[in-house]
């Protein structure tokens, strides 16, 4: 039994000395190779391949970090019960999970109502800037004229325009429509189209190039148009094909990234107005939007705790649960998250188009 252990410490000791042996040569044969300029060039080129991964690996995280981290800070306080509002260990994850703050929220939005307005509003404004904006592109693209760059960079100019330099402009423009006289001849009077639910002051804005940051997607469809082929016009109008032939079989349909990008830029910016939707008095009680909802969430929550449904919160943080400034708060961010809530479902779908449409059509290289 004794020879059995004496033999089993020999070859562990044997073993331990081969391995020391093993690195010894590893070492050595290490240091000689770093004595050779081209195995020094190589070795650095690895370090600082994994130098730059590593750089590049911390730049996305803390990018990615700063983006979401509010993202994941509303969710937190949506689902967070209001018993927790004056907790101090309750950071992160909640003790008590509720759907209290977002049943809150979505009244005082009159949620599905704005939703739907909204919804509405965004998709015919993207429909109409796409169909406007493409046609301006595709001319200034590929119809060249006497004077069309400089057509084209007094469009751009306009982004340089702050929109409330022409507000009381089109305030007065809109407050008396009429087209060379004929409804003041038929009525009597000027039209008015200003007033809550008429929202076809925004779709003519939009179809006449003068919608939210028109000129921009004006320039991503020209850039876009440049880029393809000038072959695949020339085939069509061999085949006969005219101007608008052309752009609507050959352009269009080549486009579809760039229609992509323009549209979620479109929906998104006409989602989240609320200068033109106030300034044309346009959101109402009968015609509730998200936007002008969520200006006046803070000064709501105490006359929704008022009714009845929800009058047991104030036994939960306190008789004055409505004046408490972080049970506000944390209605206000949940509101902010549910009006938020349809865009990031949707970009989950059109990602890719999106992605594709960034990187050829201008905005990048």
């Amino acid at each position: 039994m004794t020879t059995k252990n004496n033999d089993e410490k020999l070859t562990f000791k044997e073993l331990v000395a081969a391995y020391k042996n093993e690195a010894k040569e590893s070492y050595n044969t290490f240091r000689d190779n770093l004595r050779r300029p081209l195995t020094r060039a190589v070795y650095a080129q690895r370090i600082s391949g994994v130098a730059g991964s590593l750089l590049r690996a911390f730049i996305i995280f803390g990018l990615s970090f700063i983006i979401l981290y509010p993202i994941f800070q509303e969710v937190i306080v949506a689902i967070k019960d209001p018993i927790d509002l004056n907790n101090p260990l309750v950071v992160w994850i909640p003790e008590h999970f509720s759907l209290v703050n977002i049943q809150i929220s979505a009244e005082l939005l009159d949620y599905w109502n704005a939703l739907k307005n909204n919804i509405k509003i965004s998709a015919f404004t993207a429909v109409l800037q796409v169909a406007s904006t493409s046609l301006a592109g595709y001319a200034f693209a590929r119809l060249r004229f006497k004077g069309s760059d400089l057509v084209f960079w007094i469009v751009m100019l306009t982004l340089l325009v702050p929109p409330q330099t022409t507000t009381l402009a089109r305030a007065l423009y809109f407050s008396h429509f009429d087209v060379f006289g004929i409804f003041k001849a038929l009525t009597g009077e000027a039209l008015s189209l200003k007033g809550e639910g008429k929202d076809v002051i925004l779709y003519m804005m939009a179809i006449f190039g003068q919608g939210i940051r028109a000129a921009l997607f004006v320039f991503l469809f020209k850039q876009f148009f440049r880029g393809i082929p000038v072959e695949l016009e020339e085939s069509a109008q061999i085949d006969g094909a005219g101007v608008v032939r052309t752009f609507w079989s050959v352009m269009l349909p080549n486009a579809r990234g760039c229609i992509t990008t323009v549209s979620l830029f479109a929906f998104v910016w006409q989602w989240n107005d609320s200068f033109y939707v106030s300034q044309y008095g346009l959101s109402g009680e009968a015609f509730p939007l998200l936007t002008m909802r969520l200006l006046n969430v803070a000064e709501w929550v105490r006359n929704v705790l008022m009714s009845p449904q929800f009058k047991h919160l104030y036994y939960l943080v306190g008789e004055e649960v409505g004046s408490n400034p972080m049970f506000t708060k944390s209605i206000t961010n949940t509101s902010a998250f549910l009006v938020m809530l349809p865009l990031l479902i949707g970009y989950l779908f059109v990602q890719r188009l999106f992605i594709e449409g960034v990187e050829r059509s201008g905005i990048v290289g």
